[in-house]
């Protein structure tokens, strides 16, 4: 048996490549839409790519059942509760998937979505009996479970559904031996659980032993548990679940759409007229240096599509404002979550704005190292930290007001009015934030960014605030 997972550190996600080479078949388990890796991973063993299966209608990314079906006419497997407009063959739980010495079997396990299922892998040519381990899909994580109250639970209450989840883990998951390896749909950083591990794979025995959500407690207890402390989901995760059940386009037709070099004209055309989002893409100090007014920055260093589709709208066009060479994987990575509406890239970027420079801004930055010296010598400015609650809760530049980039479009009357400093953790998303709100048309003279952010200001030197009974 050859079982690989393939972790896709930008979105979170894992997915998973199973074959019997003996038998000469595949499958593949919550594959991402740019499906090459498959391709080339079946061609080296060689073996056929026999069916794909989705643990589940995904809401944080686009999953490539599609795509991979298009290119080896594999099979489209669901659990038998999935509702989808194209066709696939459902799951039924106990139903096995047999690859030579290999059998995946499945189980029903509603509660994050009702169609969820985890599938257990044996690999019979060394136990007919011990399940070697399970891939349990956004049902059970790494130091969590999956949240039970996302877009791809329409129809159902959070309640409800964290109810299931609670009989999905008693009558499927922990029965388990503690040495079946767990391999989960997502890691930390991902918004389908509240406090994902780091770590990719685990065994039963360390879940059973570690994992809040598998100690003994009552279905009661369980369903406050894990529908408390929520975030709302990031705003493209609709869109993402409603682009997973559609009969849709590939990702390669949406690229050979969508990746039109444009001039810095008709950018500026498409912007005014359809109303088109402009996205630069370039590394940080790129985009500080010089960029075209109103874009919006999300660079592809960071986590692009999920920044992406937190922050802009699926329904409109966007313009990718890239370096050379870099157009198409801004666009693959874009596709990744859905975001399939570009209108084209302006071709030579880099250079576009040297006869406008009516048109072109800059972003001011500071290191850390200046910070500290100016507010030692007894200069205080403002300071707007961008980060989520939980890193804020942590610990924090004395002083910093609060406004988390997922909120900051709706909150920024709550800004200063004169000279500040905005901060992430790393730089990143200070960088955004200073990118929104020169784009909704706020006067961004007095920002400043935090050139490696608190990170950078703790390396420097500086002493964080800690709220009382954090940590």
């Amino acid at each position: 048996m050859i079982l690989e997972q393939h972790y896709l550190g930008c979105l979170s996600q894992a997915s998973y490549f199973l074959c019997d080479p003996a038998s000469g078949e595949a499958i593949v388990v919550d594959p991402r839409r740019d499906v090459d890796l498959y391709l080339e991973r079946a061609e080296r063993h060689g073996v056929r790519i026999r069916e794909v299966v989705l643990t589940h209608v995904h809401a944080d990314f686009v999953a490539g059942h599609l795509e991979l079906q298009a290119r080896t006419g594999a099979t489209i497997r669901l659990g038998a509760g999935a509702r989808a407009d194209f066709a696939f063959e459902p799951l039924a739980d106990g139903e096995a998937i047999e690859l030579g010495d290999v059998r995946v079997v499945a189980r029903a396990t509603p509660g994050h979505t009702p169609e969820s299922i985890c599938l257990v892998v044996h690999d019979l040519a060394v136990s007919a009996d011990e399940p070697h381990g399970v891939l349990t899909g956004d049902t059970l994580f790494l130091g969590d479970v999956g949240r039970p109250d996302l877009a791809a639970s329409v129809g159902a209450s959070r309640e409800d559904l964290a109810a299931e989840l609670y009989d999905s883990l008693h009558r499927v998951i922990l029965p388990l031996p503690d040495a079946t390896k767990v391999y989960p749909g997502h890691g930390a950083g991902s918004a389908c659980g509240k406090a994902l591990s780091n770590e990719t794979v685990s065994t039963m025995g360390e879940q059973r032993r570690f994992n809040y959500a598998l100690q003994p407690m009552s279905r009661e207890d369980f369903v406050r548990e894990v529908t408390t402390g929520l975030r709302p989901a990031p705003a493209y995760f609709a869109h993402a679940a409603a682009t997973n059940r559609a009969e849709r386009a590939t990702l390669d037709e949406a690229l050979a759409r969508g990746l039109r070099a444009l001039t810095l004209d008709d950018a500026l055309r498409l912007a005014r007229d359809e109303d088109a989002q402009l996205l630069d893409t370039r590394d940080p100090e790129d985009y500080a240096r010089s960029h075209l007014a109103g874009a919006i920055y999300v660079g592809l260093c960071g986590r692009y599509a999920s920044w992406v589709g937190a922050l802009l709208d699926p329904a409109r066009p966007i313009v990718i404002l890239a370096d050379e060479d870099r157009e198409e994987e801004s666009a693959m990575r874009l596709g990744r979550i859905g975001f399939d509406r570009v209108a084209g890239f302006v071709d030579d970027y880099a250079h576009a704005l040297d006869d406008r420079p009516d048109l072109a801004r800059a972003t001011g930055r500071v290191d850390a190292t200046e910070l500290l010296a100016r507010e030692r010598a007894g200069e205080r400015v403002p300071l707007v930290d961008v980060r989520q609650c939980g890193e804020w809760d942590a610990g924090r530049i004395p002083g910093a007001s609060h406004l988390p980039l997922d909120e900051l479009t709706a909150r920024m009357d709550e800004l200063p009015t004169g000279p500040y400093v905005l901060q992430c953790q790393g730089g990143y998303r200070s960088l955004i934030a200073a990118s929104l709100i020169e784009a909704a048309g706020k006067d961004a003279s007095p920002l400043v960014d935090l050139r490696g952010g608190f990170a950078a200001w703790l390396q420097s030197g500086g002493e964080p605030e800690v709220p009382v009974g954090a940590g």
